[in-house]
């Protein structure tokens, strides 16, 4: 920061303008994210306890599905309980410190997020398009390689844009339009020069967001083209309904997000954007186990499994 400038402090006080300022709102919208919340940590972890309970279900495409419930339920713990806690304490402020660390976990699960859909188109156009060599293609230790390389990919690339943010300089106050510090808005707000830090997050979105979708368009396509060539209405039923889901949840996740920056580079309003931004940082992690649940034969039958082993072993004790 400059040495002998009034407008600028070594630390600035950031404020979360959150959805509105209306005081008689609040409780509403307390409530209301707070329910979802709940849903999103109570479904995504009867996710992963069913996967991790059923032996039936320790295959690749179960393994990348507990670890997607854990990246959404730790994604939604980066930015919901510090607006909840907001509310609830009356007051807008989060520390410098705590906007840098939450631009990093939420940069790091979103694009984690990111990279485990294109991990699970992988995984079905090996099964439906290789099937004879699914196990011998997806053995434990690729599965496993692919998952380290996605976190290690994403942790360096959440360090390089923390680590960007850090050589910005803020004005005394700083109003994010936002219900959490998000990247873009962050350093649309910087009062010094953000070129090289535009670069670098374009790039990074257009590398790391871009690279991921155009292999989950590939392995789709030659999926649809294995489907086309199978004889029975039945057979083409069957190896539809084992991407259904996943399908589900790319469509979702990816509309969302490009809804909210075609919304908000369309109206131009930063609030309407905040609104849309919680389709998929909100909405998308709590539908994500209804999504593979409700149509999921293996996952219904282990969550009922669970739940009479849960009872059996409550009547016992």
């Amino acid at each position: 920061f400059p040495p002998n400038s009034s407008l600028y402090l070594m630390e600035p006080e950031f404020l979360l303008l959150g959805f509105s300022e209306e005081p008689e709102l609040q409780p509403l919208v307390f409530g209301v994210f707070l329910s979802m919340y709940l849903i999103t940590l109570f479904g995504n972890l009867l996710i992963i306890l069913a996967v991790s309970s059923d032996s039936h279900l320790h295959t690749p495409m179960y393994f990348f599905l507990a670890n997607l419930s854990f990246i959404d339920i730790c994604s939604t713990s980066t930015t919901i309980p510090k607006m909840l806690m907001n509310i609830q304490t009356e007051s807008k402020v989060i520390t410098y410190a705590e906007c840098i660390t939450q631009i990093y976990f939420f940069i790091l699960f979103a694009v984690l997020d990111v990279f485990l859909l294109s991990v699970m188109a992988y995984d079905r156009f090996v099964a439906i398009c290789h099937p004879l060599h699914y196990t011998v293609i997806m053995n434990p230790q690729l599965c496993g390689l692919l998952v380290l390389m996605s976190w290690v990919t994403c942790i360096l690339n959440s360090l390089l844009q923390s680590l960007m943010m850090l050589r910005l300089s803020f004005c005394t106050e700083v109003e994010i339009p936002h219900f959490f510090c998000e990247l873009n808005d962050m350093v649309q707000l910087a009062c010094s020069d953000t070129f090289l830090n535009n670069l670098v997050m374009y790039f990074a979105a257009v590398l790391l967001g871009g690279g991921p979708f155009a292999g989950i368009l590939y392995s789709y396509s030659k999926i649809v083209s294995s489907i086309r060539g199978i004889s029975s209405a039945r057979g083409k039923y069957k190896a539809f309904s084992t991407c259904a889901s996943h399908l589900s949840v790319v469509s979702l996740f990816y509309c969302t997000m490009l809804g909210v920056y075609l919304s908000s580079a369309a109206t131009q309003s930063s609030h309407a954007s905040a609104v849309a931004s919680v389709m998929y940082t909100v909405v998308t992690p709590m539908l994500n186990p209804f999504i593979y649940s409700l149509r999921n034969r293996d996952i219904k039958r282990a969550l009922k499994a669970l739940f009479v082993k849960e009872t059996l072993h409550g009547q016992l004790s």
